[in-house]
């Protein structure tokens, strides 16, 4: 018998999604989401529809600014923007706003490369370490920092490497931080950054905003002229809707902020995503047939990377892996191997699906 739609649909939807971004969002977001394509809340139109000048629009950014701001633990002292062009455009954006005169950078991966590359268009770059040589698989540590820098800037989690910071660096200097794969997926005290960026599809919604956080008072100190879609000052004027925003997009962003704070905040999805890392990484290090790639005290909770130690058995895994209805686990062509990207809203149950491949793989090798 042939499956009905609504049959393919379930069966699609039960695939495990590790993909690194756009990557897994909670279903019932996806339902709400989904529902509100063809009708925002009864009011017979679209979301995508809408007009973002609209009181329900209005309301929908307002509610998605604020939330953000209570899950950062973060006061009106920090301004919440919507913003458009990916993490990718943030890395133009900080260092026009922000770099008068020289600026600090941590090099722990492609993404905090890229950010460097960008900055250098503006001013002076310090890169004041970097793990390149070791083809990025761990965080510097006891970096010595210098006075006098406008900021200092790291990338929080490196996605393609599977590192994360568990220490944050202090200076004088204000802090900045991509926080683009693991914004809102533990608890920390994030009053110690001046500027928080991310882009929204890897932990927070559908590609298309990006969530910039930033301390009021360290806007408007630079000499240089800013054009205006570029200039954090201006969209903050404009409660991010200098230009036409991203409205589905924040929209989505919204119902999986309310979907956090419903289920305990940024405290307790940590606690959860923290059983799924010790549940991979354990596996990793106990079955000799796997080798995790990123140094073990900066492990990723949110891209654990791993390679097969013969590779004569990559066929055979992937086979299974696609038999157990996992997507997404390969490795960036940086790294190799796999990449089990475990955001938020991936379930404990999808990273023991992997575990048990692993398992059964190591008893028929």
């Amino acid at each position: 018998m042939l499956a009905s739609n609504d049959d393919e649909i379930q069966l699609k939807m039960k695939k495990h999604n590790f993909s690194a971004g756009p990557c897994i969002l909670p279903q019932e977001v996806f339902q709400k989401a989904s529902e509100s394509v063809k009708d925002l809340d009864g009011i017979g139109l679209s979301i995508l529809e809408i007009s973002h000048r609209s009181k329900e629009f209005i309301n929908i950014m307002e509610s998605a600014k604020s939330l953000a701001l209570e899950q950062l633990g973060l006061d009106n002292s920090y301004e919440a923007l919507f913003l458009q062009g990916g993490a990718s455009l943030q890395f133009l954006m900080v260092a026009y706003n922000l770099l008068e005169r020289k600026a600090g950078y941590l090099d722990t991966g492609t993404w905090s490369s890229k950010a460097i590359k960008e900055a250098k268009l503006f001013g002076e770059v310090e890169v004041l370490a970097s793990s390149k040589e070791a083809n990025y698989n761990y965080i510097p540590k006891n970096v010595a920092i210098p006075s006098g820098l406008d900021y200092l800037h790291i990338t929080t989690n490196n996605t393609i490497f599977g590192t994360q910071f568990k220490d944050f660096p202090t200076s004088d200097a204000s802090l900045v931080a991509d926080m683009s794969s693991d914004i809102f997926s533990r608890k920390i005290d994030f009053s110690k950054f001046s500027l928080i960026y991310a882009g929204a599809k890897k932990n927070l919604g559908p590609a298309g905003a990006t969530l910039v956080v930033v301390k009021k008072d360290i806007l408007g100190k630079v000499s240089r002229q800013i054009p205006s879609m570029l200039d954090y000052k201006v969209h903050a004027g404009k409660e991010s809707m200098f230009n036409t925003p991203p409205v589905f997009s924040v929209y989505v962003s919204l119902l999986n902020l309310q979907w956090l704070a419903k289920n305990g905040g940024v405290a307790a999805i940590e606690q959860k995503n923290q059983a799924k890392a010790d549940l991979i990484y354990g596996e990793v290090d106990r079955n000799p047939l796997f080798k995790g790639f990123a140094a073990v005290e900066d492990r990723s909770m949110m891209n654990a990377t791993f390679n097969l130690m013969d590779e004569q058995y990559k066929d055979k895994f992937n086979e299974l892996l696609k038999e157990a209805g996992v997507n997404g686990l390969n490795g960036h062509r940086s790294v190799g191997g796999f990449r089990a990207s475990m955001y938020n809203a991936l379930p404990k149950e999808s990273v023991q699906v992997v575990v048990d491949v692993m398992k059964h793989i190591e008893k028929t090798a």
